[in-house]
């Protein structure tokens, strides 16, 4: 397909209503005494992308299953465009799913795969047969058409399960951990298809992954979970630089926990230096105060207190190892020609960057 044909297929796309406004209301799903969802509220914008990321068994597969229809939520429910189809079935609500398996047809060819939602819907042999290859070339599989899955890459296999899901051109596009079953080169080419692919397309998605890189690096909004419930909501920036609690924080990204004392004032005091607390104030007390390593100052100090245990080369950055005089192990991230002249053995001072911190109460010992 030449360029201008792909934008032209790409034109008709976006023409055909692309693009739907998603709410989910105070959701709630058990399997006998696991709470799976806890009143989990969650609105995605028309066109937007949004991830959904937390550890196993935080609920955001469940989320997925009860947004497309395969589970029904014992409470609350699931708006498009304003429209209730919570109780609508999985089949009657336009829209396309990719899972982590493929779920290929084994006995029908690429163009089969692609074409069979159209099928379900009695579209014409012909008119199947047109938006099948149209599809695959969209996907970079224009010669692939007549290929079974057997003869497809994994990679070429994710392709045509996108493309069998956009065939049907649904109004919310859901992508169940896709790409996990990759290796490493193909899941990075194809993250990057599936977004460029979305924001061509305009298409609101739904993004279910365990991987962070994964996430931050596709995702307009990545929402948090825990526990069925969302912990924050939040573009990858600030997610990652405004964590609304200790949780989101340590979730997303490396994350130190220093002992400080919050004094009377509110400032937190860590490293010998007194800092804004960001957020709620706990009461004064002795905390652990959340910094990422990054956020680290290390100087050699001969009379310093601290000692380098460990280097780890990143490229660009080198991670150091840290022993603190309390035994505190922290790490702190340096460019990595600055690194080199801190080897292991090294005594160094540690301070923080001077900027509000995050903090939680120190757990019981």
């Amino acid at each position: 397909m030449t360029s201008a044909a792909t934008a032209a297929v790409l034109d008709a796309e976006r023409a055909a209503g692309s693009g739907a406004a998603l709410e989910l209301r105070g959701l709630r799903r058990t399997f006998g005494a696991t709470t799976a969802l806890d009143g989990l509220d969650l609105t995605v914008e028309p066109g937007e992308l949004v991830a959904l990321l937390g550890p196993s068994g935080c609920g955001k597969t469940t989320a997925l299953r009860v947004l497309a229809g395969f589970e029904r939520p014992d409470s609350g429910a699931v708006l498009v465009d304003g429209e209730d189809i919570t109780r609508v079935p999985a089949h009657r609500r336009d829209t396309g799913m990719v899972f982590q398996s493929y779920s290929l047809f084994p006995n029908l060819d690429a163009r089969g795969n692609v074409a069979f939602g159209l099928r379900m819907r009695k579209v014409a042999s012909a008119e199947r047969r047109a938006r099948a290859e149209e599809l695959l070339a969209l996907v970079g599989l224009p010669d692939h058409g007549t290929h079974y899955p057997h003869q497809l890459s994994g990679g070429q296999q994710q392709r045509v399960a996108l493309a069998r899901a956009l065939a049907v051109r649904p109004r919310l596009l859901l992508l169940d951990e896709p790409l996990s079953a990759l290796d490493a080169k193909v899941r990075l080419t194809l993250r990057e298809e599936i977004r460029r692919l979305q924001l061509e397309l305009g298409i609101t998605t739904v993004f279910v992954t365990h991987d962070q890189e994964e996430a931050l690096s596709m995702a307009d909004r990545v929402a948090v979970m825990r526990g069925g419930r969302l912990e924050q909501c939040a573009a990858p920036a600030e997610l990652y630089a405004r964590p609304a609690t200790a949780f989101v924080a340590e979730f997303v990204g490396a994350m130190n926990r220093i002992p400080g004392h919050v004094g009377g004032s509110g400032e937190v005091e860590v490293l010998g230096t007194r800092l804004p607390v960001e957020g709620p104030h706990t009461d004064a007390g002795e905390v652990d105060v959340l910094i990422r390593p990054e956020g680290l100052e290390v100087a050699a100090d001969d009379g310093g207190t601290a000692r380098v245990v460990g280097t780890t080369f990143l490229g660009a950055t080198t991670r150091l190892s840290i022993r603190l005089a309390d035994g505190t192990a922290v790490k702190a991230d340096m460019a990595t020609h600055a690194a080199a002249e801190l080897p292991s053995g090294t005594l160094v001072t540690v301070a923080p960057h001077a900027r509000p911190v995050l903090v939680d109460r120190r757990a019981a010992t």
